[in-house]
């Protein structure tokens, strides 16, 4: 026989090469370990629990939430944001005057001190918003 004519035989692989999963598999891990901590969007209070009916559902509620130390809280749907009184006053106020029937609901811990509840009120009251709603947890 000729060296032109001598072929090797290829063995057929029989296991999966599991490489290009791997790779995969690690991208996914990056990607949520980078946006897992973001997911976390809200302030964590412990809510009061009542049995009071819910509002009805005008769109997305402006969330002010106060903290146990009077630090408040505003959601405008992107996340939390720490604000003082009077930079609460500002922006409610320009969002309620382009849209007079904005819903804002109030968020505290169970044990805020009705100061702290009070004063968010009368920073949205001047801020000019017609009501405002106070979150609860069910019973």
């Amino acid at each position: 026989m000729s060296e032109t004519h001598v072929r090797r035989r290829r063995k057929r692989m029989s296991e999966m090469n599991v490489v290009p999963y791997i790779d995969v598999m690690l991208v996914l891990l990056i990607i949520f370990m980078i946006t897992a901590p973001l997911m976390n969007l809200g302030v964590e209070v412990d809510l009061p629990v009542g049995a009071a009916e819910p509002l009805t559902d005008r769109g997305d509620p402006l969330l002010v939430t106060v903290t146990r130390n009077g630090d408040f809280f505003l959601d405008t749907g992107d996340a939390p944001q720490l604000v003082d009184g009077e930079t609460l006053t500002q922006v409610v106020g320009a969002i309620a005057e382009r849209n007079p029937q904005v819903q804002v609901t109030v968020s505290g811990d169970r044990d805020v001190p009705y100061q702290f509840i009070y004063s968010a009120m009368v920073h949205l009251q001047r801020a000019g918003v017609a009501s405002v709603g106070l979150m609860g947890d069910p019973e």
